[in-house]
């Protein structure tokens, strides 16, 4: 028995996870996955060399499937478990954003076509790619995506990633969506595509019957939300003082994310609406998390017309999104921001973050149809 089975056996022991037929097969094809990318022949090894050739690369994996079902559980037991030197992890959009960023500077060497190229640096630094959360929501992505990993999968690279969604509904309703489907067509053919859809919930699970609106802000606003951080991130609260942060480049610029693991993201109020931010910012957020928990919200006035103005086009690109939202704040939505400019239009955002509250919207994955 591979560590990735021994792994998933005593989670299953332990009551962490429930039988689940289709989540077990999933774990098993990823054990099989492991055994074959550690028996591929090193690069330059003997073998390698009496191959005469670059070894044909082990068939990658999609797993998809609704919000909770252990996707994410599964693919940290593979890729922590997996005894190879070249292996990359990275979330769908920002290995996106870092594509478009390393493509810029080829076209400007104006060198032809930087794709293939760009492939075969990518395929130089790790011969598996793993990505969580693949969802495609712009056409710059959607324009390049089946030429950049036509000439991956062609480079050698095995390519393992999360979706909330199956192949098919990738860039769904999306602008020019007809110069996608051949990407489509290439995950379908050259990627085992597996549907993790079983009963249990366990990211709602974790959450429990809690209220996602926590008034007012204080300690015990605080300690509820920093228990519902460690539970969605299974993080253990004894190294809560090393909770990793991250850094999002929008625009070239770099917005700090204070607590960020897992898809899950704590943020101050003062940090995203009292600072100079834009909607390029919560758009970037809502894309690379599927939990926003945000501290410090005040009651707002007439003098805070520019934290209301943010925080609307914060609440927007969220529920967009439909990331989760959890909160401390000094009052109830509809108490939140009673006059000032913008006031009228604070009525679509008190009725979004009542939205957000339900079982319905929680229900729901992440990213935009």
């Amino acid at each position: 028995m591979t560590d990735i089975l021994k792994r998933y056996a005593a989670l299953l022991a332990s009551g962490e996870l429930k039988p689940d037929p289709e989540q077990a097969a999933a774990a098993q094809r990823l054990a099989d996955l492991a055994t074959a990318l550690q028996a591929t022949p090193k690069r330059g090894s003997t073998l390698w060399r009496a191959l005469g050739r670059k070894p044909a690369p082990p068939r990658g994996l999609y797993l998809w499937g609704g919000v909770g079902r252990g996707k994410s559980m599964l693919m940290d037991l593979f890729y922590t478990s997996l005894d190879i030197r070249r292996k990359r992890r990275v979330h769908f959009a920002e290995f996106m954003l870092e594509v478009h960023q390393r493509l810029a500077i080829e076209r400007a060497k104006e060198q032809g076509d930087p794709i293939p190229g760009l492939a075969h640096v990518l395929a130089e630094e790790a011969r598996l790619l793993a990505f969580d959360e693949m969802m495609v929501t712009n056409s710059p992505d959607a324009m390049i995506l089946s030429r950049l990993f036509t000439h991956l999968l062609e480079e050698g690279v095995t390519v393992v990633t999360t979706s909330n969604r199956p192949p098919v509904d990738l860039y769904k309703n999306g602008l020019n969506r007809e110069h996608f489907l051949p990407f489509i067509a290439l995950i379908e053919s050259r990627l085992d595509v597996i549907a993790l859809n079983g009963p249990t919930d366990y990211r709602r699970d974790r959450l429990g019957q809690v209220d996602t609106w926590l008034v007012p802000n204080g300690p015990e606003a605080t300690r509820i939300l920093s228990g519902d951080f460690f539970r969605l991130t299974d993080f253990p609260v004894e190294d809560r003082a090393h909770v990793p942060s991250e850094d999002l480049i929008v625009q070239g610029r770099t917005l700090h994310v204070p607590k960020a693991l897992k898809g899950v993201a704590v943020f101050s109020f003062k940090r995203l609406c009292a600072e100079a931010r834009g909607p390029a910012d919560y758009i970037a957020i809502a894309r690379r998390f599927h939990t926003v928990i945000l501290v410090g919200i005040p009651k707002l006035g007439p003098e805070n017309r520019n934290e209301a103005a943010r925080f609307v086009a914060l609440i927007d690109a969220l529920y967009e999104q439909k990331v989760k939202l959890l909160a401390a704040a000094d009052a109830e939505p509809a108490q939140l921001y009673e006059s000032g400019d913008g006031r009228f239009e604070f009525d679509r955002t008190i009725s979004r973050l009542e939205e957000m509250r339900s079982e319905t919207y929680l229900a729901q994955g992440h990213g935009a149809d």
